[in-house]
């Protein structure tokens, strides 16, 4: 993936830190800004959802440095912002479902440690920080689809945790005249997302659970809708967001999404399909915190930064489902 380039800008003058950098969204971050010439990478990472697997390609690379440590230990943080251009934060801990039954474990991550990483940002002299944030954030509005201006209230200590960054994010760029810009993102998924754990997202769960011939579940009806999106789009949005002009984005966020709509049971379909199974799905109940319907409204993105999503959701489960066979399923 990342054969064409998101930027005009010689990445090879920069040095950036990517927080989380083994995770998921983080480690193919990484991958786009070694494969395009970056200066310098650095990945600071705890491991705890993350995989020094993810980065395993990279160890040997002269322009690459993993540091392994917390968010929520500020000097950690202090030291990983020595000397970096600019930090691209996709460290937290994920999953409504995690954050219902340890709501303290999530706001330590994802508030203390993004303030963290806000004050070593600021004291380092760091051009800019982009972070990601959620679509968590729209909570209980139903208005569709979802506009950066207009969200609800909060359905989970998660998207709790995700509002109280963007209101950190948009004091400390006007306070300490900073640069800085969230992402709100919608469902991501794509290659490197793990199927493991009581928390796995719904892709890698349905996938592997066709590739071992078992019928996966669906919690409520399947009917719940939401905007899917590749990864690659995601790592189009931190490389356009990290140099677009500020004065038009600055302590702004934005959706990255696709801007269309696909129901659990359309994607279990679609993904079925691909799979040639027969299988189908066990449904349970639903899950606490869950919002029913979810669709970006992207055009703030797509005006101001220039994104323009390239891989929809069939596209995006084709790549994913060869790589999650080829990599679980070798034989």
């Amino acid at each position: 993936m990342y054969a064409r380039a998101f930027q005009e800008e010689d990445l090879g003058k920069y040095r950036f830190l990517v927080t989380g950098g083994a995770g998921f969204i983080g480690s193919n971050i990484v991958e786009y800004l070694l494969k395009h010439g970056a200066g310098h990478v650095r990945v600071l990472d705890n491991l705890a959802t993350g995989f020094e697997e993810n980065i395993k390609p990279y160890l040997s690379d002269p322009k690459f440095e993993f540091l392994k440590g917390d968010i929520s230990d500020p000097e950690t943080c202090m030291k990983a912002c020595e000397n970096i251009d600019y930090v691209t934060h996709q460290a937290a801990l994920g999953s409504v479902p995690r954050s219902i039954k340890d709501p303290q474990a999530t706001n330590t991550a994802n508030i203390t440690g993004f303030l963290n990483m806000l004050v070593a940002a600021k004291e380092s002299g760091v051009k800019r920080l982009v972070y990601a944030s959620s679509s968590s954030v729209y909570g209980d509005s139903p208005h569709l689809p979802k506009t950066e201006n207009q969200i609800g209230n909060p359905l989970s200590p998660y998207a709790v945790t995700k509002r109280v960054d963007e209101l950190y994010a948009d004091v400390f760029a006007k306070t300490y005249n900073m640069e800085i810009l969230g992402l709100r993102y919608f469902n991501i998924f794509g290659p490197r997302q793990s199927p493991d754990g009581p928390y796995a997202a719904a892709i890698p769960l349905f996938m592997f659970s066709i590739l071992r011939n078992q019928s996966p579940d669906i919690h409520g009806d399947g009917e719940q809708s939401r905007d899917f999106t590749f990864v690659e789009n995601a790592v189009e949005a931190n490389i356009r967001s990290l140099f677009c002009p500020i004065s038009k984005c600055n302590g702004e966020v934005f959706n990255i999404a696709v801007g269309e709509r696909t129901t659990v049971n359309e994607l279990f379909r679609i993904i079925r399909d691909t799979a040639g199974s027969s299988l189908d799905p066990r449904y349970r109940d639903e899950r606490p915190g869950d919002v029913k319907h979810s669709l970006a409204d992207i055009s703030k993105a797509r005006e101001i930064m220039g994104y323009e999503p390239a891989v929809d959701i069939r596209k995006g489960l084709e790549i994913t489902f060869k790589w999650f066979r080829e990599k679980h399923f070798p034989n």
